[in-house]
């Protein structure tokens, strides 16, 4: 601005002394005064940013629909839980398969995440380790084992929100899943720990505009797997359907139909979860679950052997930074098709759980959890001594945190 004024000044001067003797006063201030005012036109139009043409508008809206942030996400949660069984080897009943060992203190789950996000396209990498990847990965190549999720999508339409994913992710089955601060209770319950954590394949995710209903069509691997079973060449087909009617109330249905076994001996196996997450107020809040599956006794057999759980859920904050939780559930197993005992009337167990959260600090959490596992008929429990009997009491503690950082 001070080489623009010093110009002006001397242009003004040079008139003067230009003009000083061949015109009147009145010429020389009306020369100077359109001076004036034509540099400050050119200062204002030399300021200007010249229009987009229609092109360049495109290609900018182009750019922005896939130019995105990045951010890099951590997760720990830490463990000690006491079987008062003392079951050998240190591990607890072979059904549980997170916070799974007895007496120690250990990791159930480490992890860390990269997450990009843009209006057209999407991706996901995190890696895992920790006790819950070791029981539930264990079927997995060693390659795989730590890979929690790894997939890539590009929405569809500029108008909706309408998505093709592909890769590794959490299954879309379960309320509960394996980031323990993002369930109301320590422990996972029998349905949880017996279903898909996480799948294999593709899927086409459409919201509505509301955000009240999303529907989700899925072609993967099969029944939790990352690599498709040995000798299979069938492919598992699910959907899931998310209904949310206002603030307080989701109800979700989730399904898969498939098998978990090669083409020489294949089952049919089709399943469904079903459950609603009512928050009554701000503080008080329930959620119910069914699950009910079928698979065939044996290949091309009309006849299936069916598994069944219900559960409940209660949880009360009556400050911010305190929860208590409550848990029932019931599993039915038979036949053995998801738990087998070996024993005259196979799996059918209760399930009773009492829970208090603190929330020391933001994305913090510290949890305790007693818990009973109660066979109806069957003694499935083993203790020290290489017995068996009906009761497992157990009681744990946790601690998770939560870190996130977007890069602009």
């Amino acid at each position: 601005m001070k080489k623009i004024f010093t110009v002006i000044l001397a242009l003004i001067c040079t008139v003067q002394l230009f003009s000083q003797n061949t015109l009147t006063p009145e010429e020389r201030k009306s020369i100077i005064d359109q001076l004036k005012t034509e540099i400050l036109d050119s200062i204002r139009n030399s300021n200007t940013v010249p229009a987009l043409s229609e092109e360049e508008k495109l290609k900018e809206t182009k750019a922005r629909d896939w130019k995105g942030n990045l951010e890099l996400s951590a997760y720990v949660e830490t463990y000690y839980q006491f079987d008062f069984n003392q079951p050998k080897g240190g591990n607890r009943p072979p059904f549980i398969y997170s916070f799974n060992r007895h007496n120690e203190f250990n990791v159930n789950l480490a992890l860390i995440k990269l997450n990009y996000t843009a209006p057209r396209i999407r991706a996901n990498v995190a890696l895992m380790a920790g006790t819950y990847s070791n029981a539930n990965l264990a079927a997995e190549p060693v390659g795989l084992r730590n890979i929690y999720e790894a997939n890539a999508g590009i929405r569809l339409s500029k108008k909706k929100q309408l998505w093709l994913d592909g890769g590794i992710f959490a299954s879309h089955i379960g309320v509960e899943s394996a980031i323990g601060k993002d369930c109301w209770t320590t422990t996972r319950s029998i349905p949880a720990d017996n279903s898909p954590y996480y799948e294999s394949g593709m899927k086409l995710t459409y919201m509505s505009d509301n955000g009240k209903f999303t529907g989700t069509a899925l072609i993967y691997n099969g029944w939790q797997r990352i690599q498709r079973v040995e000798g299979s060449t069938l492919p598992s087909f699910g959907w899931q359907i998310t209904g949310k009617p206002n603030d307080k109330i989701l109800i979700n249905s989730s399904s898969f139909i498939g098998t978990d076994k090669a083409d020489s001996v294949r089952q049919m196996r089709y399943f469904h979860d079903l459950y609603a997450v009512f928050n009554i107020s701000s503080k008080f809040g329930i959620t119910v679950l069914f699950d009910v599956g079928a698979e065939q006794k044996a290949k091309g057999s009309k006849q299936y052997n069916v598994w069944y759980s219900p559960e409940l859920m209660l949880r009360y904050t009556p400050i911010e930074k305190l929860a208590l939780a409550a848990r029932f559930e019931y599993y039915r197993d038979k036949n053995g098709v998801m738990i087998a005992t070996g024993t005259p009337n196979g799996f059918e167990t209760f399930g009773y759980s009492l829970n208090i959260d603190v929330m020391p600090f933001p994305n913090a959490i510290i949890r305790l959890e007693g818990r009973v596992l109660q066979s109806r008929k069957d003694e499935i429990f083993e203790n020290k001594a290489g017995n068996f009997n009906k009761l497992s009491p157990s009681i744990g503690f946790s601690f998770a945190y939560a870190f996130a950082h977007q890069f602009k």
